[in-house]
């Protein structure tokens, strides 16, 4: 049975993911710093299920983070975790910076230190998933669309923090090969 380390998963998206990944059977290892954004209140009908382990923490912390993956040896890293909000970046982007950008990063060398130690089939089998924002692409206006393959256009503190995770994400994989 998979088991998944779920980062950001007491936010609103995140913790939909979670109440639905635990309704199709997978453990999930629901790592959230509970700022703002999180609400426990959501994953009220997890309370007592084996399957949802809650732990209050910051991705940014390494050593947090080694000893979960260590302990509860998941599958994969699915990290939703972020500060958003494009007018809290506005007024404070430092925040967006070291969540977004330094948290994930810290999020990342975990992530392969722990793949690296991986052997077989747990090795070839383990993906880390990062969700990031359409803000990433700039503004749309009244119609059109953004695809993958749209040029980055950050416009906020916010996205332009997203983006800068987006890409160390990609520098993980093509750098150090890491399942992205």
């Amino acid at each position: 049975m998979q088991t998944l380390l779920v980062t950001g998963g007491a936010g609103f998206i995140g913790a939909n993911f979670v109440l639905q990944a635990v309704a199709d059977g997978l453990p999930v290892v629901n790592l959230d710093k509970l700022t703002y954004a999180g609400n426990l209140d959501t994953l009220a009908p997890l309370q007592g299920d084996q399957r949802h382990v809650f732990v209050l923490g910051d991705i940014g912390d390494h050593t947090r983070v080694a000893r979960l993956l260590a302990e509860h040896r998941p599958d994969a890293i699915v990290n939703f975790a972020a500060e958003s909000h494009v007018d809290r970046s506005i007024d404070g982007p430092a925040e967006f910076v070291q969540t977004n950008v330094v948290g994930t990063l810290a999020l990342l060398e975990c992530a392969r230190d722990y793949w690296r130690g991986l052997e077989g089939a747990a090795r070839d089998s383990f993906r880390f998933l990062h969700v990031s924002t359409d803000e990433v692409y700039g503004s749309l206006g009244a119609e059109g669309k953004f695809t993958e393959t749209t040029p980055y256009a950050p416009n906020s503190p916010y996205s332009a923090s997203k983006a800068a995770s987006d890409h160390l994400v990609r520098a993980f994989q093509h750098t150090y090969g890491l399942p992205t």
